[in-house]
């Protein structure tokens, strides 16, 4: 058995994993604390995560009924993400480790990301036995990319975000239409019976050689809009059109530069994961367009979408038991971890 921690942002998680299977995933989210503040706070983000860490892995604990003597690893993210926020899961994961005199593993958090769309079912379990190489989607608040998975532990990254992530694109531009934070899911919800046709904004970099996206223009277009059509925002049928078109176009965009690249490399499967997978009509959207073209498509379920321990507790284990050697206390905290540099599976 394996305990995971994640603390990369905003949430505290904590998982037990065995033999691929999630024994328990507990998830404590900063939602409420940060939204009056429109985004994340990252000194308050770290305080919240040292009064919950040990409530939420106790809790996951009691839930796999597992005592901490019957661990045989302890893994944490060690990046990318805050700094701080990192720091307290890391370095308790490894103290627990060290106590227990165990492994211990730092997970890089995309790459965990990538294996979350093979988890599936309740209780969650890994079913790698499925698992073909793919183009991989993730798009969270932070990061936008594409990535060339190629094999179990082996990937290389196509493209990324040159300025804003698709997340915190749907963020700012539901901002500037008044919406809450996070207003991506509001977005999504105000979306559903709106015209995404209604209004024209623009697809950045859609029809690119590459497999970078762009959003900071979207995000500008909207602004000078809104400030055009200040009433459209008076009215609720407008502001369901107004969101249906901004989504329409960040959707667009992750859509049609994921099935070029899945296409030029002549895959068969796409996957997708991060929190904006959450989005239903990216969902949707993906799902049509890989029927269109032939793809089996993969995502990752909506409770493994944004943060969690689960994922990480499988993508560890996984490692550990490809390389039961490969493990450090004296790992340090990556905040800006670049996902090529993660550590490749041995040969």
């Amino acid at each position: 058995m394996l305990l995971a921690l994640e603390t990369s942002c905003d949430e505290t998680s904590a998982a037990v994993v065995h033999d691929g299977r999630v024994l328990s995933s507990v998830v404590s989210s900063q939602i409420q604390l940060h939204s009056e503040y429109g985004g994340v706070v990252p000194e308050l983000a770290a305080r919240e995560h040292l009064r919950n860490l040990i409530p939420v892995a106790t809790a996951a604990l009691a839930e796999a009924r597992t005592a901490p003597e019957q661990l045989e690893a302890v893994a944490a993210t060690r990046g990318p993400g805050l700094p701080h926020a990192l720091m307290t899961g890391f370095k308790s994961a490894q103290a627990v480790a060290f106590a227990l005199r165990k492994p211990f593993l730092g997970i890089h958090h995309h790459e965990a990301h990538l294996y979350s769309p093979w988890i599936s079912g309740h209780p969650p379990a890994a079913d790698f036995s499925a698992f073909e190489p793919n183009v991989s989607l993730i798009v969270s608040g932070g990061h936008t990319m594409l990535v060339h998975v190629q094999g179990e532990l082996q990937h290389r990254l196509l493209g990324s975000t040159v300025d804003d992530a698709a997340g915190e694109c749907f963020d700012k531009a539901g901002k500037l239409m008044g919406l809450p934070y996070p207003a991506g899911p509001e977005m999504d919800r105000l979306a559903e019976p709106g015209n995404p046709r209604a209004f024209d904004f623009p697809r950045p970099m859609i029809n690119d050689a590459g497999d970078d996206f762009s959003f900071s223009g979207l995000k500008t277009s909207v602004r000078y809009f809104i400030r055009d059509h200040p009433s459209l925002l008076e009215n609720p049928k407008s502001v369901a059109d107004l969101c249906a078109s901004v989504q329409a176009a960040i959707v667009d965009v992750l859509v049609k530069k994921t099935i070029k690249a899945a296409r030029r490399l002549g895959l068969a499967c796409i996957t997708a994961s991060g929190g904006v997978t959450c989005n239903r009509a990216l969902r949707r959207d993906l799902a049509v367009a890989c029927r269109a073209n032939g793809f089996q498509l993969r995502l990752a379920e909506p409770a493994l979408c944004t943060d969690n321990a689960a994922m990480i507790g499988i993508l560890a284990e996984r490692q550990f038991r490809q390389d039961p050697e490969r493990h450090s206390f004296t790992e340090e905290i990556l905040p800006n971890w670049p996902l090529d540099e993660a550590v490749p599976a041995p040969a």
